[in-house]
């Protein structure tokens, strides 16, 4: 084997005609593994750049690395692990990696004098070698693999929050230094039948997220608020035992966690920038569904962290939007969503579908086609003040549906989030998309949501409990019966093909008297449109 096929830069750097007088009779039996060793030799009596025979020690583990592929690499594995194929190798120059697979002659640059460790591997599950500069904190990592430091105490050593030792493991995640066990969040086989072309990454979620109604005060009375019940205050401690429980689970489960505050309105809490700042200092996703709110309020957030994005509610055009949720809600609305676009804060405007502003839907969203990132809509849930509400007539559905989606093929802030969409796409043969919470129906799968007291539901859009976080902690709840039947959602639904990506509404179904274990969302028109 030729060298300049394992250590094309530093033959490069050598020349052609002098690396074969120096190979000489040897050149015959190349052996790689003694190169870089030959090459510090040569170092001490020719004029070659000082850092070569490390340029070589490199290119020698690049290409090995390259070579072995990733049969050595788990498909799965039951801890954080190191990736087999890392080598950490310890240099006396910087920047060599950035010579890798050159064959100029001279290099573009010199790599500089100084300390420098370089890590070579193989990404999991491609074909892809890497070599790069290896960080703080991927060191950090290597250490507590190494020495079996948890988290929790490189962070005391560090004097970090915890988060940031989850940051860098999640980092060394993704990019392949780690490997991670898959996540735990995964819909049973055995109540959950997949159903036809339906793409694996459905039935498993990488994300959990708690939609947290930290506060039931709110500015505002909305016509189809579903809970103006009073509840108990949340106090901040026990806000805090609430984040490290998230925290706590989603390690045990092996996914990224999220928060979406909500209310009332999250941001009359008093203790909110606390509480934000702590789910923060834990590495967890930060949402907030809330109110329109002043600029210093959203230059304090942003100051904690960027939310992940910031929904408010719209139902309809001005007229009908201020009847639903008072006068002047409207233009507030819209003079938010542009401080949002100017602060860079994804913002998304969401509308509970009604009788009376169906016909407002695609209006309100070329309205708002360059104020927002994103529009969607969720069915009125007929429940709590809801209820004095009309529901769209089932009868009607189906073609609205089919006119959103056309909407939504030429106006690029229209979201599909409705399972029932998935009817409609699969007729027409396009692919089917996640539904309501990226998995169907994900109450209780991979999201539920907890009042201030404690009450935890499987979806707060109907009265679902499903435990009390104060009582029994998350895992105990999202392991329990009560949870596992809502997951398992109506038994009406079990054998059809799209269920993965469907399963109908379960809140609406609840809103119209139906049994949600056992029937289905009354406005599925699957069966009427196969009959026809």
């Amino acid at each position: 084997m030729k060298p300049e096929r394992i250590f094309p830069a530093t033959c490069a750097c050598i020349g052609e005609t002098l690396l074969t007088q120096l190979l000489g009779a040897e050149a015959e039996s190349f052996e790689p593994v003694r190169f870089p060793a030959a090459v510090a030799r040569w170092r001490e009596s020719l004029p070659l750049p000082p850092y070569l025979p490390d340029l070589a020690q490199l290119e020698l583990a690049y290409y090995s690395v390259r070579e072995k592929g990733s049969s050595g690499i788990a498909d799965q594995v039951e801890a954080f692990s190191l990736n087999p194929t890392l080598e950490l190798l310890k240099f006396g120059w910087k920047d060599l990696p950035a010579l890798l697979d050159k064959s100029d002659s001279p290099p573009a640059f010199s790599p500089g004098p100084g300390e420098e460790f370089v890590l070579v591997y193989r990404v999991p599950g491609t074909e892809k070698a890497v070599a790069r500069v290896a960080h703080q904190g991927d060191l950090l990592v290597l250490k507590m693999m190494v020495e079996q430091i948890s988290p929790e105490a490189a962070a005391a050593e560090g004097k970090v929050a915890v988060g940031v030792i989850d940051a860098a493991l999640g980092r060394a995640v993704a990019q392949g230094i780690l490997l991670s066990p898959p996540s735990r969040i995964r819909r049973n086989p055995q109540t959950f039948p997949k159903g036809e072309n339906i793409p694996e990454r459905f039935f498993s979620s990488p994300v959990f997220t708690l939609q947290w109604h930290i506060t039931q005060v709110c500015d505002l009375h909305c016509r189809h608020c579903y809970d103006r019940s009073d509840r108990v205050a949340l106090s901040l401690d026990k806000g805090i035992r609430i984040l490290d429980d998230l925290r706590g689970f989603c390690r045990e489960h092996h996914v990224q966690g999220q928060v979406s505050f909500s209310g009332g309105n999250p941001l009359l809490y008093p203790y909110f920038s606390e509480l934000y700042r702590a789910a923060v200092e834990r590495n967890l996703m930060v949402a907030i569904l809330g109110n329109p709110a002043s600029r210093v309020t959203m230059a304090g957030i942003i100051s904690i962290a960027r939310p992940e994005f910031y929904q408010v509610s719209l139902e309809g055009l001005q007229p009908h939007n201020d009847y639903i949720r008072g006068t002047g809600h409207f233009d507030r609305v819209m003079r938010f969503l542009e401080l949002l676009k100017e602060l860079g804060v994804y913002s998304m405007v969401m509308l509970t579908l009604t009788r009376d502003n169906l016909d407002q839907v695609l209006p309100l969203a070329e309205l708002l086609r360059d104020r927002v990132d994103l529009f969607t809509f969720n069915r009125l849930a007929m429940v709590g003040e809801g209820a004095s509400l009309q529901s769209v007539n089932p009868a009607d559905y189906a073609g609205f549906l089919k006119k959103y989606l056309a909407a939504a093929r030429e106006n690029p802030i229209i979201s599909l989030k409705d399972n029932l969409i998935n009817i409609i796409r699969g007729q027409e043969q396009e692919p089917l998309f996640g539904g309501c919470a990226g998995y169907g129906c994900g109450a209780a799968f991979n999201f539920f949501s907890v009042l201030p007291d404690g009450e935890a539901h499987a979806c707060r859009k109907f009265p679902s409990y499903i435990g009390n976080v104060f009582a029994q902690g998350l895992s105990a709840i999202y392991h329990g019966e009560p949870a596992r039947r809502y997951r398992t959602g109506a038994a009406a639904c079990a054998s059809c093909s799209i269920r993965p990506v469907c399963g109908g509404c379960l809140a609406v179904a609840h809103g119209f008297g139906q049994d949600v274990f056992t029937d289905k969302d009354p406005y599925c028109f699957l069966q009427q449109e196969t009959q026809s």
